[in-house]
Formats: C-alpha cells, structure tokens, sequence
C-alpha cells in the first residue's frame, strides 16, 4: 500500500473492501449490538474530523481524550489522526489526580470525555480540572451514557491530512507501576510498524475474529487497529472485560484471537474451570495472545490446557508496543518459558554487565514529554527490565532492575520465585518484593492472592512448596502477606508493587 501515515492505511484499507465489517460493539443482548464496515469507519471518521474542527482543533492542537472502549472512540482517535492533532489518551478509570496531572503536563488545547460513565461524572471532572489551569482547555463531551450523537459535519471544509508520519502526534502515559507515570512520545510510523510486526507474529488470516476488551485508551489500541486494518478482519469490541456476562458475544461472534495480558488469561481460566469436562468454554477460539506482563509457565500450561488453544504471549510496553512475540506455531517449550523473538526490525540487546534489555528500532517511542532523551550512545532504548537471549534468539525476561531483592548482598529476581509460587494449587496470583531490613538490608516478602474456597496460606506451607521446587535457601521468602486482592493497573492487570511496597514496608 502507498503511504505511512495512519490515515493513510485507513483510506486504504477502505478503498479495498469498503463493505467488510471492521468493529462489532459487543452487548449482553444481540439485539444490542452495533457494527461498522470499514467503508463506514472512514467516512464516519472524516467527518467526525470536520466537526471537530468547527470546533477549533487543529493540526497539531493538543487533544486529551479519556473514553472508553467504543465503537465512537475508535472513531474519534482516527478523526483526530486526520486533522493532524497530536492526541494523548488516558484510561477512563483515571481521577483527578491523574487527569489532572496530564492536562498539565501536556498544556491541552482540548479534552474529551463520554460525560457521566458508570456513575461517574467525567464531565464534572473535566470543568473542573480545567478551571483550575492558567489556560484552560475547551471540553468536549463526546458522548454521554448512550453513544449518542459525535461530532458531525461535511469534510469538505478539512484541510488535506497529514503527510509526516515521523510528527510526535501520539502521547501515552506509562502505568506508573514502579515510578510515577510517563507521557511517551509516538509517531504514526512508530504505531504502524508496532501493528504490522504483531500482525505478522500472530499468522492472522482472512478468516480470523479479534476481539478488544481492555482499555482502548491504551497503546494496544491503535497497535491493535493497524493490525486489523492490515489485515481486513473484524474485532469485538467490550467496553469492560466481566466474564461470565462477557463470554456470550465471544461465543456470538466465534472470535478466534483474544487475549491482553496474564490478568486476562487467569480471568479465561477461572471461567473455564467451572465447566464439565470435556466442554470448551470457547469453541472457536485457536489462540490467546498478549503481554504486559510476565507469564508464569505454570499458568501457561493450565492455561493451553484448559481453554484447549494456543497461547502466544510476548513482550512489549508502552514504549515499544511490539517488542517480541511468541510465535503460534513454536512449540510448548519455548511458548511457556520465553517471549519469543523480535521481528525484522527491532533490536534487542542485552546490557553487559547488568542484563538490562535495550531496544532499537521504529517501533521504539521517540522519547519522554518533557524529559531528556533516554537513548544510550548506540540510539538504544534502556527499558529497566532485566533478561537474555537464547541461542535461537528468543528473550527471555527475567525480572526488573528495580525488581531485585537484594537479601545479605545477594541478588534475588522476583520473577524467578513468584513463577514458582504460581505452581501451588491454592495461589491466584503472587508478587514478591523486598522489604526494608535492618539486619538483611531487604527481605523476601510474597504476597499471594487466593482461589476462593481455598484454606488460608501460612509461611510454613510457602516455604515448604519452594524448597520442594528446588529454590536456593537464600531465596525463600522470610513474610508472608495474603491478600483478597493483588493491587492492579487500570489497563493490562500488572501488579502495582510500589502501592505493596508502601503499604507493607512496616508490616512484620
């Protein structure tokens, strides 16, 4: 196809099959449902464009939006690719304290929101966030409980699109899991290279069904669109991911490809066990696909078993939305102990010294707002994740830097014992810090969440289960902390280890 632009594949792919469907906004209820064709997308989205500039943004106006996972959302990011604005999304369960913080940062023009969601009035927030700012940005409400109506009107009057797909339009925020959040700083280029990498990864054919049900506002969202664009094949769309009530639309729409991140294969999981032997939960799904965070290979394997498809799970992050990518067709070892390989394009190197993973390639962000440029001297990105290579070029992950216990001046990885805690048949969920220590330096504390209807944990039966896993004495965990929850991030489930950090740091 000719062009590098976003909306470029947009006009593409909507000259070439006009009439096949593109999104499907899942409901509880059939009769409920929307869909679009990809022919429809284009057209809608050029003259939600037109609307939106009679209202004032333009090339280059900054434009926060914080909307959910919409058929109308998806439609306002691409208008907003056509005019040429640079767009920062934030995820719908965000507050004050964080909208706020990027409506600063970011100095917006606009932003918009869906109005009163689940309760919640964003536009409320909107106003008031804005009133309280030097220049305040004009705010928009996009749609209120219903979709109802969008910005509308004859695109005639549209300046030309874009043409620089190398123009830092796109600013996402990192999930502030370690440290406090990021605005990250994209390219059309470096979205599209993302979405046709996955593409490729995931051996997507003509006949594959997708599916979209963590936070649209999230990098995967457009890595995700340009996939389905690439490819011509349709999506469903959920607004919130809550199994049992979800799986209906899977099951409606046959969807083949799901997945998002290890919170969502646990989710699949859990749903899947409360089925009578021998049933699928899921007929048609032949693979679960998604990163975000690391997978332990007992999960994997409970998981593949369970669900009866193929999990292929990678490596990626907000920086670099593709970074590896296991490939469907490897076989179990490699699938459930590694990331896979990285595409054609996207260099990963392994830091001397410190095993911290570095990246390079159009994939990668063109840097932080406000910040100075990360890159090292070669142009490699410095993620703060620790792993290595395999002789056939798999990554594995092996933890963060900021993730190392440091117990007596010896090097603990989180990672390596919270795998071994996800084999014991009653923990959910783990997550493994270090914790202040006079005598030590740190401690091993693992915090586990539970089954329901499971006994209650003691630190006895833990460390018992990871001796027996063959784990080094200096490893074992010295407190155990059993929580009805782990403390997740609002888009793909990571565990918040810092929000750990602070609320045990005293507890003994």
């Amino acid at each position: 196809m000719t062009g590098s632009t976003l909306w470029d594949l947009v006009t593409w792919r909507a000259a070439r099959t006009p009439g096949a469907a593109a999104l499907v906004q899942g409901a509880a209820a059939a009769r409920d449902e929307r869909r679009i064709t990809f022919g429809a997308l284009h057209r809608r989205a050029e003259r939600v464009a037109a609307g939106l500039y009679e209202r004032g943004v333009r090339p280059g106006s900054r434009v926060v939006w914080q909307l959910p996972t919409r058929i109308e959302t998806v439609l306002l990011s691409l208008a907003l690719a056509r005019i040429g604005a640079v767009q920062s999304p934030v995820v719908p369960l965000y507050r004050d304290l964080e909208v706020g913080q990027v409506l600063r940062r970011t100095a917006a023009d606009f932003v918009l929101v869906p109005g009163v969601r689940r309760g919640f009035d964003h536009g409320a927030m909107a106003h008031r966030l804005a009133a309280a700012l030097p220049g305040p940005p004009t705010v928009v409400t996009a749609y209120d409980r219903s979709p109802g109506s969008l910005p509308d009107a004859d695109p005639a009057g549209l300046p030309a699109p874009p043409t620089d797909a190398d123009e830092v339009r796109w600013i996402y925020w990192t999930s502030g899991t370690t440290a406090g959040p990021k605005g990250v700083l994209h390219t059309d280029r470096s979205l599209r290279t993302a979405g046709r990498q996955l593409a490729d990864a995931l051996r997507l054919g003509p006949s594959d069904i997708g599916s979209m049900a963590f936070p649209y506002a999230h990098v995967a969202g457009p890595d995700y669109t340009v996939m389905l664009l690439l490819r011509g094949i349709p999506a469903l769309l959920l607004e919130r991911f809550e199994p049992p009530g979800s799986l209906a639309a899977y099951r409606r729409h046959q969807v083949t490809v799901a997945g998002g991140s290890t919170a969502f294969y646990s989710l699949f999981l859990a749903e899947a066990r409360k089925l009578p032997p021998g049933r699928r939960l899921l007929p048609s799904l032949r693979l679960l696909a998604g990163g975000g965070a690391a997978l332990p290979p007992a999960l994997y394997h409970e998981v593949v078993a369970a669900l009866g498809c193929r999990l292929a799970h990678g490596y990626a992050m907000t920086e670099a939305p593709m970074v590896t990518m296991g490939d469907p067709l490897d076989g179990p070892g490699r699938l459930a102990t590694t990331a896979g390989r990285p595409p054609a394009g996207m260099e990963v190197r392994i830091a001397a010294g410190t095993g911290e993973i570095l990246l390079r390639g159009p994939a990668v962000c063109r840097g932080y707002l406000g910040e100075p440029a990360p890159f090292d001297a070669d142009g490699f990105l410095p993620t703060g994740d620790l792993g290595r290579l395999t002789a056939t070029g798999h990554l594995v992950v092996t933890g963060r830097l900021k993730d190392v216990i440091i117990r007596k001046g010896e090097n603990i990885s989180a990672q390596e014992v919270e795998e071994l805690l996800h084999r014991h048949p009653d923990v959910a969920g783990a997550a493994v810090i270090g914790l202040p220590d006079p005598d030590r330096g740190e401690r091993v504390c693992a915090v586990v969440e539970q089954p329901p209807g499971t006994a209650p944990l003691t630190l006895t039966a833990v460390v018992a289960h990871l001796r027996s896993q063959g784990l080094a004495p200096h490893k074992l965990p010295e407190q155990l902390e059993v929580l009805a929850a782990l403390p997740r991030g609002a888009t793909l489930g990571k565990v918040l280890k810092g929000e750990l950090r602070d609320r045990l740091g005293g507890a003994r």
